[in-house]
């Protein structure tokens, strides 16, 4: 048996589903533009630099689902996909995960990103298995707060290892486990594999990947 993990934004997605989804309220008009702009763009420039708070960010991410009805949230998702999330998703990327899948080996995706922005862009990928933050809901409304763990360094790890135990499944069940990222923000889950891939990584992944002698992969340059 074999794992191949992987991280969906800058990996698999040439950018962020998390920056694009605010940025696509933004336009539609959703949120303010004055407020939301510059807020998303500092907690982006938070995460790349690798101080980024995961619970400040949430408050903010989450909340406008919270605010908003799941009809129109979906609709809003729709639109999303088909303008921004699809022209993203190269071919190599989509390449890379049907040739995991064809060997027969147990594929998921895991991301920091929440569930509601990630959920249809798995299944366009047709990743069986989803590991992403989980926004609270309440009788089908979201709350604006995570519920668990969020899936963001070293939860990447907690994460996938609870569900990996509730299919009975631990890392020493497999041959040989593969994670793709491209952020030293994933360095927890990429140390813990098998087969650590680096893809078009940032710079301080570039550099550990090197000095450790870990595959570098390009799918989008």
């Amino acid at each position: 048996m074999q794992l191949a993990l992987f991280d969906l934004d800058n990996t698999l997605l040439s950018g962020d589903s998390d920056y694009e989804w605010t940025l696509h309220l933004v336009n539609k008009g959703v949120l303010d533009r004055d407020v939301f702009e510059h807020r998303n763009m500092e907690f982006y420039e938070q995460y790349k630099a690798g101080t980024l708070d995961i619970f400040e960010f949430l408050d903010f991410q989450l909340q406008s689902l919270a605010d908003n009805s799941r009809a129109d949230l979906e609709a809003w998702h729709a639109e999303f996909m088909a303008t921004t999330i699809v022209p993203m998703l190269a071919q190599p990327a989509r390449d890379l995960v049907k040739r995991h899948q064809d060997q027969g080996h147990l594929c998921a995706l895991v991301t920091a990103t929440n569930s509601f922005v990630t959920g249809p862009i798995c299944r366009e990928l047709n990743i069986p298995h989803l590991i992403a933050t989980i926004p609270a809901q309440q009788n089908g409304q979201f709350t604006g707060k995570a519920r668990g763990t969020p899936a963001f360094r070293e939860g990447k790890i907690t994460r996938v290892e609870d569900w990996l135990e509730a299919m009975g499944l631990w890392w020493g069940n497999f041959e040989r486990s593969w994670f793709y990222s491209d952020s030293h923000n994933d360095l927890p889950l990429l140390l813990r594999v098998s087969d650590p891939v680096a893809v078009d990584p940032d710079q301080a992944l570039h550099a550990h990947a090197q000095t450790a002698g870990w595959t570098i992969l390009t799918l989008h340059r």
